[in-house]
This record gives structure tokens, C-alpha cells and sequence, in this order.
């Protein structure tokens, strides 16, 4: 193996032998990153030679993604609505369904500043930084039971140049203000659907960032219960859900008193956010 023609081919036939099942694409992002090289070098210097260390990285990186080991998990990194994340095993790998939330949230928030903004469960606080890079003045908190999701998470915001406010709670239990808005992107995998997931998400993802404990309806039971008591008069209740939980989710949240409820659906026609508005009545001293 000497060129990067060489390199390359020996790439996707280790990942195609290990059933990795974008083998392709993943032997080039893997060789991009250890030589630093793009497609344009490459299909013009593809007979050169690759430099010995650079074999040596990419053939460690190509056995570790050989065993399932998510590409972003070894690159560090990960692009969601257009920003780059540093990403470990400690938190869930961003995923572009979840931009529909973001999307969401960002259609209802249009041509209002000075907005606050909680996002419970953050984990690499992807979501919260990406409605922040995108609203006027706005300022955040992102909570997270996990403190080593919050250290991603804070490494995001310092890296992006945006300021938030990181709380380590269970739930709302060290959480306290008034927000706009409550964004939640919870563990909703029911517990006995974990073991069938892809080696990459069971084996290598946070298991607390995927249980949803049985039913896989836990946390947006317990966040749609307590969100009204931080939410302001009007103030919006958004999650990400599972395919079929667009029902009970919506539910939840009629039932908790939220208004204008709605269920919308991603690229592939999926159920995947459901928002809600709460009025309050307002208190006279």
C-alpha cells in the first residue's frame, strides 16, 4: 500500500468485508481526514504516494470503524444545520431528522428578539445552539443529567462563540426562570427495541440518550407535566419524537393544556415534532 489510490481501495474493501454499510463513502471520509486531502487533489494526485503515518492512522481508523464504531465517534466531528460539532461517545451523534425540529422552532419564533430558550436533555447541544446562531438576540439554557454531555456541550458553544447556560439537573429539578420556549429532543427508544437497533447506535451511543424506558414515553410524560410551570404566557413546547408517538405525544400535551397542538412530519414523511403553545391566566396583585 503506498499511494493513496492504494489507501483508499484497501479502505472500502476492509469496511465492505466488515459490512459497514456505507463502506464507500466511509473509506474516503476517513482518508480525507487523516491526509487532509479533497476529491479534486485526489482524482489528480490519486498515484502519489501517502506518507507512512498517514497509512498507519487511516489503518487503525478503518479497523475501529470495522467494528462499528460510528464515523463521527472517530473523526470528533458532525454537521447539523450547517455547524460543526465536536462529538464523543458521550453523547448522541446528531442526526438531520432533527433539524425539522430546529426548523420548527425557528418558523415560530420568526421576527421575535430578546427570546429565552431552554433545551432539556441537550446532550451535545446541537439544537440549542443551532436556534441561537439563528435568533435575534436571543439568550439559552441547556440542561443535561449527564456531566460529560455537558462538557461536549460546552466545548460547542466556546468553539461556535455562543454563550450559554449549562445546568446539570434530572429533569427540572435545578432549573429555575421563565423561558419562550422549551425545546426537547428526550431518550424515546422503547427499552426492548434497543437490543435490534444497528451495532452503531446499541453498541456506541449513550444509553441514556436512547431509553424512553418501556413504553418509550417517559420523559415527554414528566417534561410536558412540569414545562408549563417555566414556560411564560404563550410560551412553546417543542419535541422531537419517534415515528409513532406523534398520537401520544400530542396527547400529553392537550391534556396538560396546550393549545394549537400539531404533529409535523420529516423528509422521508415521518412523524417527527410535535409543538404546542400554553396560554396562561394572568395574575393580578
Amino acid at each position: 500500500m503506498k499511494t493513496y489510490k492504494d489507501a483508499l481501495e484497501y479502505g472500502k474493501q476492509r469496511l465492505l468485508e466488515c459490512e459497514i454499510e456505507d463502506a464507500n463513502l466511509d473509506a474516503w471520509l476517513l482518508l480525507e481526514y487523516v491526509s487532509g486531502i479533497s476529491r479534486s487533489w485526489y482524482f489528480v494526485h490519486e498515484d502519489e504516494e501517502i506518507s507512512e503515518n498517514d497509512i498507519e492512522e487511516y489503518q487503525i481508523l478503518i479497523e475501529q470503524r470495522g467494528k462499528h464504531i460510528p464515523l463521527q465517534q472517530l473523526t470528533k466531528e458532525a454537521y447539523f444545520y450547517g455547524m460543526k460539532f465536536f462529538v464523543n461517545e458521550n453523547v448522541l451523534i446528531p442526526r438531520q431528522d432533527t433539524e425539522v425540529l430546529v426548523e420548527q422552532v425557528l418558523s415560530l419564533s420568526k421576527e421575535k428578539e430578546n427570546l429565552k430558550l431552554l433545551d432539556m436533555c441537550t446532550g451535545s447541544g446541537c439544537i440549542l445552539l443551532a436556534l441561537l446562531a439563528n435568533l435575534k438576540q436571543a439568550s439559552g439554557t441547556g440542561v443535561d443529567l449527564s456531566e460529560k454531555a455537558l462538557e461536549v456541550a460546552q466545548r460547542n458553544s466556546k468553539e461556535l462563540g455562543i454563550e450559554v447556560s449549562w445546568v446539570q439537573s434530572d429533569l427540572f429539578d435545578k432549573v429555575s426562570g421563565s423561558y419562550d420556549i422549551i425545546v426537547s429532543n428526550p431518550p424515546y427508544i422503547e427499552t426492548s427495541v434497543i437490543e435490534g437497533l444497528m451495532d452503531e447506535v446499541k453498541l456506541y451511543e449513550p444509553r441514556m440518550a436512547l431509553d424512553g424506558t418501556e413504553d418509550g414515553l417517559f420523559f415527554y410524560r414528566e417534561i410536558t407535566m412540569q414545562a408549563g410551570k417555566y414556560l411564560k404566557n404563550n410560551g412553546i413546547l417543542a419535541f422531537e419524537i419517534g415515528y409513532n408517538q406523534g398520537k401520544a405525544v400530542s396527547e400529553f400535551m392537550k391534556e396538560n393544556g396546550y393549545k394549537e397542538v400539531q404533529v409535523l412530519q420529516d423528509l422521508a414523511g415521518l412523524d417527527r415534532v410535535v409543538t404546542g403553545r400554553i396560554e396562561k391566566e394572568e395574575q393580578h396583585v
